[in-house]
């Protein structure tokens, strides 16, 4: 069972229950998603915004200017960052809330750090669910800093409502081999550390890249220094132009079927690993790991048995019933 009144503590803002339901998404299970389920109604008043990019970029610290910046306009904010995984306790090997000191002892933010836990696409298995729970707590703006990613990792764009891909002065040449990729989720294009030289070559390279059809959102091109806070206001103002674009332009693209489509099919991929959890025997889920550790069982066909094994529980309840 969920833990009692704590949708209702979530919903009343309550920064304990915040990181208790955050935690709770993260062990995943049915009562996370029964958390989840309850308090999506309430997740809909906030904006969230990913940050992406490759390592170094100083997504971070950009972070932390852009949430000081919506916090002196009068916005409540929450930040999910997303950091690599402990080899030994799968735990996240950067904490944020070292990172982003600045933020620590303003009430009106939420940070928390989440292991990415070897997923590929920058994000944790939990993100989507911990932005409802930031969202349903009243947070105005929701930041997600991905881990570094590549091109090809772009699970933040079916995750978040406005994308800013962050990149940085050295890159110029690279921006074509990008535009495939990484460069093509993206809403608002950022070069930060600006006061590099090479800023304004990478910022030409990204105009010619952000060309889009008449009608479309015209994807801003800014340079931003995390140290100065230089062009920080204009980066929190194409963020609220992009939120009224969407207002505005019900209709979804191609695109963002697209990716609703892959966010739909990652929900219901953790809700069965979920139930297959909670409803084959932990022996026998051990007994198929310690023979793929020993080297007598292939991972793939160990998957396999897993699923029958589940197929069959599945199969004996409903019989049941």
């Amino acid at each position: 069972m969920i833990i009692e009144g704590l949708d209702e503590a979530v919903l009343a803002g309550q920064p304990r229950a915040v990181a208790r339901a955050i935690t709770l998404a993260e062990i995943g299970g049915e009562d996370a998603a029964q958390l989840i389920e309850k308090l999506r109604p309430a997740a809909r008043r906030g904006h969230l915004i990913g940050l992406t990019g490759a390592p170094g970029s100083g997504k971070s610290s950009l972070i932390c200017k852009l949430a000081m910046e919506f916090r002196a306009r009068g916005r409540s904010v929450g930040v999910i960052a997303v950091d690599p995984s402990s080899p030994f306790s799968g735990g996240a090997v950067l904490g944020d809330r070292v990172r982003m000191t600045e933020l620590a002892s303003d009430p009106g933010v939420f940070v928390r750090s989440m292991a990415s836990r070897g997923r590929t696409g920058g994000l944790a298995a939990a993100v989507e669910d911990a932005a409802v729970v930031l969202r349903a707590a009243g947070k105005d703006i929701v930041l997600l800093e991905t881990v570094g990613v590549g091109q090809g990792e772009v699970d933040v764009a079916s995750a978040v409502q406005t994308v800013v891909v962050v990149l940085t002065p050295g890159m110029g040449d690279e921006i074509q081999s990008l535009k495939a990729g990484l460069l093509e989720v993206a809403d608002i294009y950022v070069v930060n550390k600006s006061d590099l030289i090479g800023a304004d070559s990478v910022a030409r390279s990204l105009q010619a890249a952000a060309m889009q059809p008449e009608g479309a959102w015209t994807r801003p091109v800014l340079q931003t220094s995390a140290i100065s806070s230089d062009g920080v206001p204009a980066l929190a103002n194409a963020i609220d132009g992009h939120r009224e674009y969407l207002r505005s332009h019900r209709v979804p693209s191609e695109q963002e079927i697209r990716l609703t489509y892959k966010s739909i099919l990652s929900i219901a991929g953790r809700q069965l690993i979920a139930q297959l959890e909670s409803q084959v025997e932990p022996k026998q889920l051990k007994r198929l790991a310690a023979e793929v550790a020993a080297g007598t069982l292939e991972p793939r066909d160990a998957a396999k048995e897993a699923v029958s094994l589940f197929l069959e529980t599945q199969f004996r309840l409903a019989t049941i019933k």
